[in-house]
């Protein structure tokens, strides 16, 4: 008698994408409840309602069951985003060239900021250090597994890495017009950016290519 089940499907970069926007977009309404109702005397009974958690009204612990709720729901996202039990070699990724490039990039900007004071407050340097340390988060959760089934998170994760590290290249260039600094700074910070920009883009392209090698074998 034949098989009549479909083999599961194997997510590639763009369902793993929608995912992925799926959980922040979510994230971001918890984060945009709780700071318009920080001060309600209400505030975890409102949240629960906007985010359609089951609301229990006779409960007194609501705080409780709204963070629960929460990461409970976070909880499931990781398990959908294919975590599975403890890996020695999960901390693999901070061997990778590249996520040691992005990190030190990241304490290079911090050693930056002591030198500019009280104009490290400026947007386009806060927005500098906080996509470059975007950028290195994103590498980290990309380069953490290369399993078959997740190759699609990884380039998806990839793909959001390349995004912080062009928003952190904008904030440099508006920052450099805005402060006066050796331009030895200005060029090392270019070069740090550039590396990393290009190491992802080169990254994502033999993902995709193992990608497609491994789909022709199924």
């Amino acid at each position: 008698m034949p098989d009549n089940e479909e083999p599961e499907k194997i997510w590639d970069e763009y369902d793993w994408e929608r995912f992925l926007q799926q959980q922040d977009r979510k994230t971001e309404r918890y984060m945009e409840l709780l700071e318009k109702y920080i001060d309600d005397p209400n505030r975890d009974q409102i949240i629960a309602r906007a985010m359609g958690w089951p609301v229990d009204e006779e409960s007194k612990n609501w705080a409780d069951n709204v963070d629960s709720d929460f990461a409970r729901e976070m909880e499931m996202a990781e398990e959908d985003e294919g975590g599975s039990e403890a890996d020695p070699d999960a901390e693999s990724y901070e061997k990778h060239p590249l996520y040691k490039a992005s990190f030190a990039l990241t304490v290079w900007i911090d050693q930056l900021f002591d030198e500019l004071g009280e104009r490290q407050n400026n947007p386009h340097a806060v927005r500098l250090a906080t996509q470059s340390a975007i950028a290195s988060a994103k590498l980290a959760a990309a380069l953490s597994d290369d399993d078959v089934d997740e190759i699609g998170m990884t380039i998806a994760y990839l793909k959001r890495a390349l995004k912080a590290i062009s928003n952190a290249m904008e904030a440099g260039v508006n920052l450099k017009q805005e402060i006066k600094l050796a331009r030895e700074k200005w060029a090392t910070l270019d070069l740090r950016l550039f590396q990393i920009r290009d190491g992802i883009i080169a990254l994502m392209g033999e993902y995709r290519s193992e990608w497609r090698r491994r789909s022709e074998e199924r």
